[in-house]
Protein backbone atom coordinates (compact mmCIF):
# COMPACT_ATOMS: atom_id res chain seq x y z
CA UNK A 1 0.00 0.00 0.00
CA UNK A 2 1.16 3.36 -0.70
CA UNK A 3 0.54 5.87 1.16
CA UNK A 4 2.64 9.39 0.19
CA UNK A 5 0.72 11.65 2.47
CA UNK A 6 2.03 10.63 6.00
CA UNK A 7 4.63 11.93 7.84
CA UNK A 8 6.31 10.35 10.52
CA UNK A 9 5.60 10.41 14.82
CA UNK A 10 8.27 12.97 15.91
CA UNK A 11 11.67 12.22 17.33
CA UNK A 12 10.49 14.05 21.02
CA UNK A 13 7.42 11.11 21.00
CA UNK A 14 9.58 8.33 19.92
CA UNK A 15 12.45 9.50 22.68
CA UNK A 16 9.65 9.37 25.15
CA UNK A 17 8.39 6.32 24.41
CA UNK A 18 11.66 4.15 25.01
CA UNK A 19 11.70 5.16 28.54
CA UNK A 20 8.68 3.20 29.04
CA UNK A 21 7.74 -0.53 30.12
CA UNK A 22 7.58 -3.03 27.70
CA UNK A 23 4.20 -4.08 28.83
CA UNK A 24 2.63 -0.51 27.29
CA UNK A 25 0.68 -0.06 24.68
CA UNK A 26 3.64 2.32 22.92
CA UNK A 27 6.25 -0.83 22.98
CA UNK A 28 3.93 -3.37 21.55
CA UNK A 29 1.82 -1.29 18.46
CA UNK A 30 4.14 -0.50 15.63
CA UNK A 31 4.78 2.58 14.69
CA UNK A 32 5.71 4.82 11.71
CA UNK A 33 9.07 6.78 12.12
CA UNK A 34 11.94 8.82 10.21
CA UNK A 35 14.32 5.78 10.54
CA UNK A 36 12.16 2.44 10.13
CA UNK A 37 9.32 4.43 7.62
CA UNK A 38 6.44 2.92 7.45
CA UNK A 39 5.51 -0.35 9.14
CA UNK A 40 4.40 -3.22 7.64
CA UNK A 41 0.28 -3.27 7.09
CA UNK A 42 -0.39 -7.05 6.76
CA UNK A 43 -2.28 -8.60 9.38
CA UNK A 44 -2.86 -4.97 10.94
CA UNK A 45 -6.79 -4.50 12.31
CA UNK A 46 -6.17 -0.85 13.38
CA UNK A 47 -4.27 2.01 12.18
CA UNK A 48 -3.82 5.82 14.17
CA UNK A 49 -3.64 8.48 12.05
CA UNK A 50 -3.13 12.24 13.23
CA UNK A 51 -4.76 14.69 10.41
CA UNK A 52 -3.17 18.44 11.70
CA UNK A 53 -5.94 20.51 9.58
CA UNK A 54 -7.88 23.17 11.24
CA UNK A 55 -7.96 25.91 9.14
CA UNK A 56 -11.84 25.38 8.40
CA UNK A 57 -12.65 25.76 12.04
CA UNK A 58 -14.79 29.09 12.16
CA UNK A 59 -12.52 30.04 15.27
CA UNK A 60 -9.00 29.42 13.29
CA UNK A 61 -6.66 32.34 14.01
CA UNK A 62 -3.49 30.78 12.07
CA UNK A 63 -2.14 28.87 14.62
CA UNK A 64 -0.97 25.11 14.75
CA UNK A 65 -0.91 21.97 16.79
CA UNK A 66 0.29 18.04 17.06
CA UNK A 67 -0.88 15.64 18.53
CA UNK A 68 2.24 14.65 20.94
CA UNK A 69 0.75 15.02 23.77
CA UNK A 70 -1.91 12.55 22.28
CA UNK A 71 0.55 10.10 21.13
CA UNK A 72 2.45 10.57 24.44
CA UNK A 73 -0.31 9.70 26.74
CA UNK A 74 -1.62 6.51 24.93
CA UNK A 75 1.47 5.03 24.41
CA UNK A 76 1.86 4.97 28.56
CA UNK A 77 -1.27 2.55 28.69
CA UNK A 78 -1.00 -1.03 28.65
CA UNK A 79 -2.81 -3.03 26.23
CA UNK A 80 -5.86 -5.38 27.13
CA UNK A 81 -6.11 -8.73 26.20
CA UNK A 82 -5.99 -8.08 22.27
CA UNK A 83 -5.37 -10.20 19.45
CA UNK A 84 -5.60 -7.47 17.03
CA UNK A 85 -2.38 -5.35 15.60
CA UNK A 86 -2.27 -1.76 15.77
CA UNK A 87 -0.20 0.79 14.02
CA UNK A 88 0.47 4.28 14.08
CA UNK A 89 0.81 5.40 10.93
CA UNK A 90 1.98 9.40 11.81
CA UNK A 91 0.49 12.44 10.46
CA UNK A 92 -1.27 13.98 7.62
CA UNK A 93 -0.04 17.41 7.34
CA UNK A 94 -1.70 20.34 6.78
CA UNK A 95 -1.78 20.69 2.60
CA UNK A 96 -1.27 23.73 0.62
CA UNK A 97 -5.08 24.43 0.86
CA UNK A 98 -7.66 22.39 3.17
CA UNK A 99 -8.97 20.87 -0.02
CA UNK A 100 -5.22 19.36 -0.16
CA UNK A 101 -5.47 18.26 3.06
CA UNK A 102 -9.20 16.79 2.33
CA UNK A 103 -7.98 14.88 -0.60
CA UNK A 104 -5.18 13.39 0.93
CA UNK A 105 -7.24 12.55 3.90
CA UNK A 106 -10.08 10.60 1.47
CA UNK A 107 -7.19 8.92 -0.87
CA UNK A 108 -5.83 7.75 2.50
CA UNK A 109 -8.82 5.71 4.13
CA UNK A 110 -10.25 4.70 0.92
CA UNK A 111 -7.21 2.89 0.68
CA UNK A 112 -7.54 1.39 5.01
CA UNK A 113 -11.22 0.66 4.76
CA UNK A 114 -10.98 -1.27 1.23
CA UNK A 115 -8.08 -3.84 2.68
CA UNK A 116 -10.36 -4.18 6.11
CA UNK A 117 -8.10 -1.70 8.16
CA UNK A 118 -10.52 0.82 10.72
CA UNK A 119 -9.01 3.79 10.72
CA UNK A 120 -8.82 5.76 14.20
CA UNK A 121 -8.43 9.26 12.97
CA UNK A 122 -7.25 12.55 15.32
CA UNK A 123 -7.75 15.38 13.86
CA UNK A 124 -8.15 19.16 14.40
CA UNK A 125 -11.50 20.82 12.58
CA UNK A 126 -14.64 18.66 12.22
CA UNK A 127 -14.98 19.03 8.82
CA UNK A 128 -12.99 16.34 7.97
CA UNK A 129 -15.48 14.08 8.24
CA UNK A 130 -16.65 15.05 5.06
CA UNK A 131 -13.76 14.15 3.75
CA UNK A 132 -14.07 10.56 5.75
CA UNK A 133 -17.45 10.46 4.49
CA UNK A 134 -16.48 10.79 0.89
CA UNK A 135 -13.90 8.18 1.24
CA UNK A 136 -16.30 5.83 0.55
CA UNK A 137 -18.07 6.94 -2.61
CA UNK A 138 -16.17 3.89 -4.51
CA UNK A 139 -16.62 1.44 -2.14
CA UNK A 140 -20.19 0.91 -0.51
CA UNK A 141 -23.90 2.53 -2.26
CA UNK A 142 -25.37 3.70 1.07
CA UNK A 143 -23.33 5.58 4.53
CA UNK A 144 -24.75 5.68 8.13
CA UNK A 145 -22.99 8.46 10.13
CA UNK A 146 -23.03 8.74 13.63
CA UNK A 147 -21.79 12.05 15.18
CA UNK A 148 -21.46 12.79 18.95
CA UNK A 149 -22.13 16.14 19.50
CA UNK A 150 -23.61 19.10 21.18
CA UNK A 151 -24.79 20.38 17.87
CA UNK A 152 -26.10 19.09 14.51
CA UNK A 153 -23.37 20.68 12.21
CA UNK A 154 -25.87 21.01 9.33
CA UNK A 155 -25.12 24.79 9.11
CA UNK A 156 -25.52 27.41 5.91
CA UNK A 157 -24.06 25.23 2.91
CA UNK A 158 -24.60 28.25 0.53
CA UNK A 159 -21.08 28.82 2.03
CA UNK A 160 -17.62 27.25 1.59
CA UNK A 161 -17.61 24.12 4.12
CA UNK A 162 -16.71 24.99 7.62
CA UNK A 163 -16.94 22.63 11.45
CA UNK A 164 -19.97 23.54 11.69
CA UNK A 165 -21.78 23.01 8.17
CA UNK A 166 -19.91 20.03 6.82
CA UNK A 167 -23.31 17.60 7.66
CA UNK A 168 -25.00 20.11 5.54
CA UNK A 169 -22.46 19.65 2.62
CA UNK A 170 -22.38 15.58 3.19
CA UNK A 171 -26.40 15.52 2.86
CA UNK A 172 -26.68 17.82 -0.29
CA UNK A 173 -23.53 17.41 -2.61
CA UNK A 174 -23.54 14.66 -5.00
CA UNK A 175 -22.85 11.90 -4.97
CA UNK A 176 -25.50 11.22 -2.55
CA UNK A 177 -24.56 8.13 -0.39
CA UNK A 178 -25.64 9.47 3.22
CA UNK A 179 -28.77 7.00 4.19
CA UNK A 180 -28.82 7.95 7.60
CA UNK A 181 -27.36 10.37 9.96
CA UNK A 182 -27.85 10.44 13.91
CA UNK A 183 -26.82 12.28 16.51
CA UNK A 184 -25.68 11.52 19.92
CA UNK A 185 -26.02 13.78 22.66
CA UNK A 186 -27.23 17.21 21.45
CA UNK A 187 -27.88 19.78 23.67
CA UNK A 188 -30.65 21.78 21.94
CA UNK A 189 -30.09 25.37 23.40
CA UNK A 190 -27.26 25.15 20.47
CA UNK A 191 -29.41 23.89 17.63
CA UNK A 192 -32.04 26.62 15.84
CA UNK A 193 -35.64 25.33 16.26
CA UNK A 194 -35.26 24.73 11.91
CA UNK A 195 -32.36 22.55 12.14
CA UNK A 196 -33.97 20.75 14.91
CA UNK A 197 -37.44 20.41 12.57
CA UNK A 198 -35.13 19.90 9.72
CA UNK A 199 -33.79 16.86 11.62
CA UNK A 200 -37.32 15.45 12.02
CA UNK A 201 -38.49 16.13 8.04
CA UNK A 202 -35.78 14.22 7.17
CA UNK A 203 -35.85 11.20 9.35
CA UNK A 204 -32.33 11.52 11.07
CA UNK A 205 -31.96 10.42 14.47
CA UNK A 206 -31.56 12.28 17.37
CA UNK A 207 -30.32 11.75 20.95
CA UNK A 208 -30.86 14.60 23.56
CA UNK A 209 -27.88 14.82 25.85
CA UNK A 210 -30.30 13.94 29.08
CA UNK A 211 -31.66 10.98 27.24
CA UNK A 212 -27.81 9.18 26.42
CA UNK A 213 -26.76 10.77 30.21
CA UNK A 214 -29.61 8.59 31.92
CA UNK A 215 -29.36 5.38 29.69
CA UNK A 216 -26.20 5.28 27.65
CA UNK A 217 -26.64 1.49 26.13
CA UNK A 218 -29.54 3.75 24.26
CA UNK A 219 -26.13 4.52 22.19
CA UNK A 220 -25.37 0.59 21.13
CA UNK A 221 -27.74 -0.52 18.56
CA UNK A 222 -27.09 3.44 17.19
CA UNK A 223 -23.28 2.71 16.39
CA UNK A 224 -24.10 -0.93 15.60
CA UNK A 225 -25.50 0.28 12.50
CA UNK A 226 -22.86 2.88 12.09
CA UNK A 227 -20.14 3.14 8.96
CA UNK A 228 -18.74 6.15 10.50
CA UNK A 229 -18.44 7.22 13.81
CA UNK A 230 -17.34 10.96 14.19
CA UNK A 231 -16.74 12.60 17.73
CA UNK A 232 -16.49 16.53 18.76
CA UNK A 233 -14.79 16.51 21.88
CA UNK A 234 -17.11 19.91 22.05
CA UNK A 235 -19.88 17.16 23.20
CA UNK A 236 -17.49 16.38 26.82
CA UNK A 237 -18.42 18.88 30.07
CA UNK A 238 -15.93 21.43 30.44
CA UNK A 239 -15.06 19.90 34.15
CA UNK A 240 -13.55 16.61 31.95
CA UNK A 241 -11.07 18.50 29.75
CA UNK A 242 -8.43 21.24 29.70
CA UNK A 243 -8.57 25.14 29.53
CA UNK A 244 -8.99 25.54 25.97
CA UNK A 245 -10.94 22.20 24.89
CA UNK A 246 -13.72 23.54 27.65
CA UNK A 247 -17.14 24.36 25.91
CA UNK A 248 -19.87 23.78 27.59
CA UNK A 249 -20.79 22.72 31.89
CA UNK A 250 -23.14 20.72 30.49
CA UNK A 251 -21.84 17.93 27.97
CA UNK A 252 -21.36 14.30 27.95
CA UNK A 253 -18.77 13.00 30.85
CA UNK A 254 -15.33 10.87 30.49
CA UNK A 255 -17.21 7.74 31.57
CA UNK A 256 -19.90 8.27 29.09
CA UNK A 257 -18.12 9.30 25.95
CA UNK A 258 -15.13 5.85 26.95
CA UNK A 259 -19.03 3.91 26.73
CA UNK A 260 -19.62 5.69 23.37
CA UNK A 261 -16.10 4.62 21.91
CA UNK A 262 -16.77 0.93 23.10
CA UNK A 263 -20.04 0.63 21.84
CA UNK A 264 -18.96 2.33 18.67
CA UNK A 265 -15.86 -0.55 18.48
CA UNK A 266 -18.18 -3.52 19.35
CA UNK A 267 -20.26 -2.49 16.34
CA UNK A 268 -19.43 -5.02 13.37
CA UNK A 269 -19.69 -2.03 10.73
CA UNK A 270 -17.93 0.92 12.35
CA UNK A 271 -14.76 0.96 9.73
CA UNK A 272 -14.15 4.68 10.41
CA UNK A 273 -13.35 6.31 14.15
CA UNK A 274 -12.60 10.25 14.02
CA UNK A 275 -12.08 12.21 17.41
CA UNK A 276 -11.96 16.02 16.41
CA UNK A 277 -11.77 19.30 17.69
CA UNK A 278 -8.78 18.85 19.35
CA UNK A 279 -7.09 22.41 20.36
CA UNK A 280 -3.66 21.61 23.05
CA UNK A 281 -2.90 24.38 25.94
CA UNK A 282 -0.54 24.60 28.35
CA UNK A 283 -2.49 22.39 30.83
CA UNK A 284 -3.02 19.96 28.10
CA UNK A 285 -2.55 16.34 29.90
CA UNK A 286 -6.42 16.18 30.73
CA UNK A 287 -7.20 16.00 27.16
CA UNK A 288 -4.80 14.16 25.78
CA UNK A 289 -5.14 11.24 28.61
CA UNK A 290 -9.10 11.18 27.87
CA UNK A 291 -8.78 11.22 23.94
CA UNK A 292 -6.28 8.49 24.82
CA UNK A 293 -8.96 5.98 26.77
CA UNK A 294 -11.09 6.76 24.52
CA UNK A 295 -9.14 5.63 21.76
CA UNK A 296 -8.14 2.98 24.44
CA UNK A 297 -11.75 2.05 25.08
CA UNK A 298 -12.64 1.79 21.00
CA UNK A 299 -9.37 -1.04 20.48
CA UNK A 300 -10.97 -2.69 22.96
CA UNK A 301 -14.25 -2.58 21.05
CA UNK A 302 -12.99 -3.99 18.21
CA UNK A 303 -11.34 -7.06 20.12
CA UNK A 304 -14.57 -7.58 21.44
CA UNK A 305 -16.48 -7.95 18.06
CA UNK A 306 -18.69 -10.85 17.53
CA UNK A 307 -20.47 -11.92 13.88
CA UNK A 308 -23.67 -12.16 15.62
CA UNK A 309 -25.89 -10.97 12.78
CA UNK A 310 -25.86 -13.60 10.24
CA UNK A 311 -28.99 -14.51 10.07
CA UNK A 312 -29.31 -16.98 7.19
CA UNK A 313 -28.65 -19.76 9.68
CA UNK A 314 -31.68 -20.30 11.73
CA UNK A 315 -29.78 -21.56 14.83
CA UNK A 316 -28.19 -18.20 14.85
CA UNK A 317 -31.42 -16.55 16.04
CA UNK A 318 -34.86 -16.47 17.66
CA UNK A 319 -37.64 -14.73 15.83
CA UNK A 320 -40.46 -12.59 17.28
CA UNK A 321 -43.71 -11.32 15.38
CA UNK A 322 -45.63 -9.05 17.18
CA UNK A 323 -48.45 -6.36 16.14
CA UNK A 324 -48.86 -2.85 16.68
CA UNK A 325 -50.30 0.20 15.68
CA UNK A 326 -51.86 -2.57 12.49
CA UNK A 327 -48.06 -3.04 11.68
CA UNK A 328 -46.37 -6.89 11.64
CA UNK A 329 -42.91 -6.37 13.41
CA UNK A 330 -40.68 -9.04 13.23
CA UNK A 331 -38.15 -9.04 15.62
CA UNK A 332 -35.23 -11.15 15.84
CA UNK A 333 -32.95 -12.11 18.68
CA UNK A 334 -28.79 -13.26 18.48
CA UNK A 335 -28.56 -16.59 20.25
CA UNK A 336 -24.70 -16.01 20.40
CA UNK A 337 -24.82 -12.06 22.10
CA UNK A 338 -28.84 -11.17 23.21
CA UNK A 339 -28.54 -8.46 20.84
CA UNK A 340 -32.06 -7.42 18.60
CA UNK A 341 -33.02 -6.38 15.48
CA UNK A 342 -36.32 -5.67 13.74
CA UNK A 343 -37.02 -6.07 10.55
CA UNK A 344 -37.91 -3.13 7.88
CA UNK A 345 -39.96 -4.64 5.25
CA UNK A 346 -38.94 -3.76 1.79
CA UNK A 347 -41.91 -1.68 -0.27
CA UNK A 348 -42.33 -3.44 -3.65
CA UNK A 349 -44.33 -0.37 -5.02
CA UNK A 350 -41.29 2.34 -3.98
CA UNK A 351 -38.16 3.19 -5.64
CA UNK A 352 -36.50 2.54 -1.76
CA UNK A 353 -32.51 2.48 -1.69
CA UNK A 354 -32.02 -0.75 -0.21
CA UNK A 355 -34.27 -2.99 -2.51
CA UNK A 356 -34.58 -5.90 0.26
CA UNK A 357 -35.30 -6.24 4.00
CA UNK A 358 -33.65 -4.72 6.39
CA UNK A 359 -32.34 -5.35 9.73
CA UNK A 360 -32.33 -2.67 11.99
CA UNK A 361 -30.44 -2.93 15.43
CA UNK A 362 -32.65 -2.15 18.43
CA UNK A 363 -33.17 -2.99 21.95
CA UNK A 364 -35.02 -5.36 23.99
CA UNK A 365 -37.20 -2.27 25.36
CA UNK A 366 -38.22 -1.45 21.36
CA UNK A 367 -39.63 -5.03 21.28
CA UNK A 368 -41.42 -4.84 24.95
CA UNK A 369 -42.76 -1.77 23.58
CA UNK A 370 -44.01 -3.19 20.55
CA UNK A 371 -45.75 -6.00 22.79
CA UNK A 372 -47.58 -3.19 24.62
CA UNK A 373 -48.84 -1.50 20.67
CA UNK A 374 -46.29 0.81 20.69
CA UNK A 375 -44.01 1.35 17.49
CA UNK A 376 -40.10 2.07 17.78
CA UNK A 377 -39.23 5.20 16.86
CA UNK A 378 -35.98 4.10 15.21
CA UNK A 379 -38.24 1.68 12.79
CA UNK A 380 -40.92 4.64 12.02
CA UNK A 381 -38.24 6.63 10.73
CA UNK A 382 -36.35 4.15 8.69
CA UNK A 383 -39.56 2.95 7.29
CA UNK A 384 -40.44 6.53 6.63
CA UNK A 385 -37.25 6.95 4.94
CA UNK A 386 -37.24 3.85 3.03
CA UNK A 387 -41.24 5.11 1.22
CA UNK A 388 -39.09 8.26 0.00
Amino acid sequence: MNFNFLSPVSDTVLAHNQLLSPLCLGQKIKIHSEQQGIPDLNNVKIVILGVLENRNDINYIGEDFNLNEIRKSLYTLYPGNWGTNVVDLGDIEKGETAEDTYFALKETLTLLVENKIIPIIIGGSQDLTYSAYRAYDSLIPMVNIVNVDKSFDLGDTSKPINNTSFVGKIVLDEPYNLFNYSIVGYQTYFNSQEEIDLMERLYFESYRLGEVSNDITLVEPVMRDANIVTVDLGALKASEVSLRQKVSPNGLDGKEICAVARYAGISNKVSSFGIYEYKPSQDDEITAMLVSQMIWYFIEGVNCRVNDDDFSKSENHQKFITLAESHELIFYKSTKTGRWWIEIPFLANVNNKLKKHTLLPCTHQDYLDACNDIIPERWYKAYQKNSV
